[in-house]
């Protein structure tokens, strides 16, 4: 519920709470005119499923020159992630499918629209990716006339990367190595939390991931208790430059690496970005996947004060 309030609070921002005719939205562009909630609808998740259908009604997805007018149709398409990300799953994935099946008007725009898409939900680097909505996204791609078949086979490719290792799924289990040749797997780890992380040598971002985790009084007091062991993962072959990286990672640690190059050449993990972290329980169900670290610290300090 409080999502919806935050949902509806930001709508009212863009416009989209107003009593009079449509306004002109002020976050995207003056060009672009945010729809307005009938007053009627009374219920925070009518709300929502009225904006998340309505969204693009004053959009002309035919008029193909709005496709190079960033400022106009990439701002309201990121001013509408934000707003969808605040919905709950089902009314933002019946939005998603509503917005391309609009924008099927056109094939250019349509085209165009799926970029959006892949750049905000699909880019490691954004900071609105999410992968439950980029899964519908590919879902209803791959079943429309509009997706050529080149584009249907790399997005097929994506969805089956994307669902691996999802949350409340078994994490894929796999064999690493240890400095001292021991090997274990991921499965023969006994705590009731366990960190993976798979990170890189001279990977900056790996380094202040490293750092965050060790400087973490909840990590260092649930390890203290037993409650939680990390486990870092070198999913690549440059032997000479792991074994130089090793005395940066906690000793504490299990810091190992793939002898086998399993995880890379059969992909086992979605490793499209480096460093990537996963939250697993004691009976290897993911419980979060590709997480910033302040998102899985968030959860076990929960779980630590019980």
């Amino acid at each position: 519920m409080a999502k919806i309030f935050c949902l509806l609070a930001l709508c009212c921002l863009v416009g989209a709470c107003g009593s009079g005719n449509e306004k002109k939205q002020t976050t995207a562009s003056k060009n672009f005119q945010m729809i307005e909630v009938p007053s009627i609808l009374d219920n925070p998740d009518d709300r929502a499923a009225y904006i998340g259908k309505n969204y693009w009604r004053n959009f002309d997805f035919t008029d193909t020159s709005l496709i190079g007018k960033p400022e106009i149709t990439e701002q309201a398409f990121a001013d509408y992630v934000h707003i969808i990300e605040h919905m709950n799953a089902e009314t933002a994935a019946a939005s998603v499918k509503t917005t391309l099946s609009k924008a099927e008007a056109d094939t250019a725009m349509y085209a165009h629209f799926l970029d959006l898409f892949e750049k905000y939900l699909y880019d490691p680097n954004s900071p609105m990716r999410n992968e439950t909505l980029y899964i519908t996204v590919l879902r209803v791609a791959i079943g429309s006339p509009k997706t050529s078949e080149a584009g249907k086979t790399r997005m097929r490719y994506r969805l089956d990367l994307a669902q691996r290792n999802r949350p409340e799924m078994p994490a894929t289990d796999f064999a690493y190595t240890l400095a001292s040749g021991k090997t274990g797997t991921l499965y023969d780890i006994d705590a009731e939390y366990l960190i993976l992380f798979f990170n890189n040598p001279g990977c900056h971002a790996c380094q202040e991931t490293i750092d965050q985790i060790n400087g973490s009084e909840t990590v260092r007091k649930m390890i203290g208790d037993k409650r939680l062991k990390v486990l870092s993962v070198y999913p690549d072959e440059d032997m000479k430059a792991w074994k130089e990286y090793l005395p940066t990672l906690p000793t504490h640690w299990l810091n190992g690496y793939d002898a086998s190059q399993q995880i890379k050449n059969e992909e086992l993990y979605d490793l499209r970005a480096i460093p990537t972290l996963y939250l697993i329980d004691r009976k290897k169900f993911v419980i979060l996947k590709d997480a910033p670290f302040g998102e899985i610290e968030h959860y076990l300090t929960q779980k630590a004060e019980k």
